[in-house]
């Protein structure tokens, strides 16, 4: 493999933070056909979630813009990192909820999604950030999985992705 093509490398280059966009944008539009095409109203804690995903497709922008700059690899990582793990706990927040022998979790399920005041996206956006649904309701599921379920193993893997991409840019390039 040459320079240009191993792992490392891939930080300094624009199309692996394009991926990333990318793929978070597709999550993004596909909760939205869920909500809108399929009439699942998205919980706190999906709304939650949603914004974590969000902040991955931002996070990636400034990489992408400037993928040489070490400033914007430094944003785009620490975003990534932050986002992707902080999704990962609230999923894992999300199954924990729905599990039938831990009902009383259900009763810490806000009705509004607690946003910072400065940040209150769910006024500002209530089409996209605005939560309708219940945290324990389980309306749809595939290959045995719920919605959360899945939103643990997309997370898991965006930050194993993350943990990857950090440390081998860091062992082999000694740099961000």
């Amino acid at each position: 493999m040459g320079n240009n093509q191993s792992l490392s490398s891939w930080p300094a280059l624009r199309w692996p933070w394009l991926l990333l966009a990318l793929s978070a944008f597709t999550f993004e539009i596909i909760a939205l056909y869920f909500q809108y095409g399929m009439g699942l109203e998205p919980c706190v804690m999906c709304i939650y979630q949603r914004t974590a995903v969000f902040a991955i497709m931002v996070a990636a922008l400034p990489a992408t813009y400037a993928p040489t700059s070490l400033i914007a690899r430094l944003i785009s990582f620490s975003g990534w990192g932050i986002a992707s793990i902080w999704g990962l706990i609230i999923a894992k927040q999300h199954v924990a909820m729905q599990d039938p022998d831990n009902f009383m979790l259900l009763l810490s399920c806000d009705a509004f999604p607690n946003f910072p005041s400065w940040l209150a996206l769910h006024e500002w956006i209530p089409a996209f950030f605005e939560a309708r649904g219940m945290c324990g309701d389980i309306d749809w599921s595939f290959m045995a999985m719920s919605m959360p379920q899945w939103m643990t193993v997309i997370f898991s893997f965006y930050s194993l992705t993350f943990l990857i991409f950090l440390i081998n840019r860091l062992i082999t390039e000694k740099k961000i």
